[in-house]
């Protein structure tokens, strides 16, 4: 009897730590994907044109690859627990800010710090799940992902059918509220801290953090992730106008909701098999081809079909996301998890958003709605041919990425 005591407590504070995981990834996207549905109400109390939109809108991608970095120097600096209720409480607290001043300035400054809140909690959570559950690497990666998606939903798909009504109707009420369930997540790492994060911060020099870009790794597995980026931002982004210049307008709205759902089913799937499928080569070349077929099956498919290739699209995309988020964990030593996730991050989203300005560009020029669609087949294409160069076996690999000991720290 007395044996089984720790067993369980030790049972009891993984399945807390993992659901204090799931918020954390909640998080990431709850005061983001709020704003979409609330973009009527900014337009008229704030008389924002079509640029200042598109400003707000890209504001978040920026942030999340232009402070990745300083979430690594605060996970060197002062721990992965820290590094969270910091990323936390700015995300919170910028949220809830956004609606204090009538001004569309102090709105973009407020969007940027809690974006910035958003980015630096994001290189915690690989280190995090290295160093917490070192066996279970791709459930737990997959346990906060689907915190992510359903993240994602909620906040897009509640804000205007119960949120609004709640707070009268009020843009700035609305995204208070969803800066509570940020707030009530950070209490939650400070009151269960040492169950998530045992040790507080992986074995690494203080001055460890600044990513190492002469090694290839980092490189391969910033495009390998942003190839997932870009398809899933340029394909919500372009889908509209592309069934309207297809003759289609109609099924807008269906083929982004099949896009986006279509996330949820497969982040579930992987809670099953991610363990499985994070170190198997073939997962991430499969997947990638499944998003390649499925573009190609929305350039070419006419009416309802449409609609369904975007559901493939949206499963297989997610599932190479989940893969790809795990990638640094099983890849790198302890030490090297944190800043090769920042650097992962700061290429992946600043590649998306490279792809999704070409794009629109293309379009213009070439005056050709396949022209806004194409690239995404490309991005396929990359992500797949990366996930052939990467060395992944059964077990937690520890040398593909410049050890500590001989990395450089500044």
């Amino acid at each position: 009897m007395s044996k089984s005591l720790p067993g369980r407590a030790e049972q009891h504070n993984d399945v807390a730590a993992l659901a204090v995981l799931w918020l954390v990834g909640a998080c990431l996207r709850l005061t983001i994907l709020a704003v979409p549905p609330l973009m009527p109400l900014l337009h008229a109390t704030l008389g924002l044109n079509e640029g200042q939109v598109g400003l707000l809108s890209s504001l978040p991608s920026l942030m999340f690859a232009l402070a990745a970095i300083p979430g690594a120097f605060l996970v060197a600096r002062w721990g992965i627990g820290a590094t969270l209720l910091i990323g936390l409480a700015l995300n919170a607290a910028a949220s809830a800010a956004r609606g204090m001043v009538p001004q569309v300035d102090f709105l973009y400054a407020t969007t940027a710090l809690m974006a910035a809140g958003v980015a630096v909690t994001q290189p915690a959570l690989p280190p995090l799940v290295r160093n917490r559950f070192p066996r279970r690497i791709g459930f737990a990666t997959a346990v906060y992902t689907n915190g992510l998606l359903v993240g994602e939903i909620l906040a897009a798909s509640l804000t205007q059918p119960l949120v609004l009504p709640m707070v009268g109707g009020h843009w700035r009420g609305a995204v208070a509220v969803w800066a509570l369930p940020v707030l009530l997540t950070a209490a939650l790492v400070l009151v269960f801290g040492r169950h998530l994060v045992p040790g507080g911060r992986p074995a690494a020099n203080a001055r460890q953090w600044i990513p190492d870009w002469k090694h290839p790794l980092i490189w391969r597995l910033g495009f390998l992730l942003g190839g997932v980026n870009a398809m899933y931002f340029v394909a919500n982004a372009f889908l509209p106008d592309f069934a309207t210049a297809a003759g289609h307008p109609e099924l807008i709205e269906s083929a982004l909701t099949a896009l986006n759902l279509a996330q949820l089913p497969a982040s579930f799937l992987m809670l099953a098999l991610a363990g499985r499928l994070a170190t198997s080569r073939w997962a991430y070349v499969a997947t990638a081809s499944v998003s390649l077929l499925s573009v190609l099956g929305i350039i070419v498919s006419r009416g309802e079909g449409m609609v369904v290739w975007c559901a493939v699209l949206g499963f297989s995309n997610s599932i190479t996301l989940i893969l790809a988020f795990a990638l640094p964990s099983l890849l790198c030593a302890p030490a090297d998890v944190p800043r090769t996730s920042a650097g992962m991050f700061t290429i992946s989203y600043g590649w998306a958003m490279a792809v999704s300005i070409f794009s629109g560009q293309l379009w213009d020029w070439t005056r050709s709605s396949l022209s806004g669609i194409a690239p995404l087949a490309l991005c396929a294409v990359i992500t797949a041919l990366l996930a052939c160069t990467l060395r992944l076996g059964g077990h937690v690999a520890q040398g593909e990425a410049a050890p500590a000991a001989s990395a450089r720290a500044d």
